[in-house]
């Protein structure tokens, strides 16, 4: 995955495609446990992200109260090709 931009976006897919994981029916006991360690740690690495990207934009925010430039953090806004 190197070289590829993150955005918001893919974030929430991700925990999308985490919880239609969780969901499926046809899953073992021991395939479901691998499947909740999994969700564990997604979720908290995205805690992790979501707070980094709070920190991105407030400083974005503080950046514009004082200078008048808006621009909003890479991380956070959509890619260009969607």
């Amino acid at each position: 995955m190197m070289g590829t931009r993150n955005t918001s976006l893919d974030l929430n897919n991700h925990l999308f495609e985490q919880l239609e994981r969780l969901n499926d029916e046809g899953l073992t006991s021991e395939e479901l446990e691998v499947e909740i360690e999994r969700s564990r740690a997604l979720t908290d690495v995205s805690k992790q992200i979501i707070e980094n990207s709070k920190v991105a934009l407030d400083a974005q925010k503080l950046k514009a109260e004082y200078t008048g430039q808006v621009t909003i953090p890479n991380m956070i806004e959509a890619s260009s090709n969607e």
